[in-house]
């Protein structure tokens, strides 16, 4: 079992930053990808940023520039830094994982509880 704990929503005026973690526990042999995902109301969950083991990174055309996200692999957290917010960036925001639950092979996926993120005009 992996779980992962985000922190760090909430209300921020636009033109505001706000930081997110997200903290992986659990029994797993790996983490690979780490990301963040976002959900508007009426909308469908899309990519804002990913970054893979490596410390390679994606981000959504919509937030580049803007956002940053970063990792610490000694604590298995991953980290959504957002700077110049603007309303349309509301959503609820969740963390994924994937990686190895074993050395064997097994994958698996998790995603985190999704913190809300208000961005007020």
């Amino acid at each position: 079992q992996v779980q992962l704990v985000e922190s760090g929503g909430g209300l921020v005026q636009a033109g505001g930053p706000l930081k997110l973690s997200c903290a992986a526990s659990g029994r797993f042999f790996s983490i690979d990808n780490m990301g963040w995902y976002r959900q508007a109301p009426g909308k469908q969950r899309e990519l804002v940023a990913s970054i893979t083991g490596g410390g390679s990174t994606n981000y959504a055309d919509a937030v580049k520039g803007r956002f940053t996200i970063s990792r610490d692999n000694s604590k298995n957290t991953v980290y959504l830094q957002m700077n110049s917010l603007k309303s349309e960036d509301t959503a609820v925001y969740y963390c994924k994982a994937d990686g190895l639950l074993t050395s064997r092979g097994m994958r698996y996926n998790y995603w985190g509880q999704g913190p809300q993120v208000t961005v007020s005009s």
